[in-house]
């Protein structure tokens, strides 16, 4: 039998997202989110939930625009600081001691060192509650040569992307292959 566990933002897998945008002054700046995931296949989309307490929501809102950075595991240290500090008081890039790269297609920076990358033009925001949705629309998905496979696609063991458990706050990485998609159901 289930126990019920009440209402609660709790469901599996959560990304480490690092989304990327401007303030006023254009100084680059970069907040972890938890809360988006991919939303349409077309046009691509995909959405961030933020509060609007946050630095990055006044920032996403003036330039309709941000990116998402995915890092892989040997940056979980400096994503977990994105989402500690705040950019109304220091240059988040500057501490992490990682690049701030330009969108040539969005008015937002993105994370030279994560191995994939979104470019995003804000299409909808929907005020939900204590957070706000934001869906973006993907004008440009950019990786290191290095995650690609041999059909030129970003290969999730090259990636390596960070997980986010909300029940217990820690960061986990990807598990083993459980086989093909739309492929492993037909036995049934």
């Amino acid at each position: 039998m289930k126990k019920s566990l009440g209402a609660k933002p709790l469901v599996y897998p959560t990304p480490v997202f690092i989304v990327g945008s401007y303030d006023q002054d254009q100084k680059p700046n970069a907040m972890s989110v938890a809360w988006g995931g991919i939303v349409c296949s077309q046009p691509p989309c995909v959405s961030i939930s933020l509060r609007k307490a946050t630095y990055s929501y006044g920032n996403i809102m003036t330039r309709k625009a941000f990116t998402v950075s995915i890092p892989s595991e040997q940056h979980i240290r400096e994503a977990d600081y994105f989402g500690i500090a705040s950019g109304r008081n220091e240059n988040k890039f500057e501490v992490a001691k990682l690049t701030a790269v330009k969108s040539s297609l969005v008015d937002a920076p993105y994370v030279q060192e994560f191995p994939l990358v979104l470019e995003c033009r804000v299409i909808h925001v929907l005020e939900i509650g204590l957070h706000t949705l934001f869906v973006g629309e993907i004008l440009d998905v950019k990786a290191d040569a290095e995650v690609l496979n041999q059909k030129g696609m970003p290969e999730i063991e090259k990636v390596k992307p960070c997980l986010f458990a909300p029940e217990s706050w820690s960061y986990y990485g990807i598990g083993r292959n459980l086989g093909q998609a739309f492929s492993i159901g037909k036995k049934l």
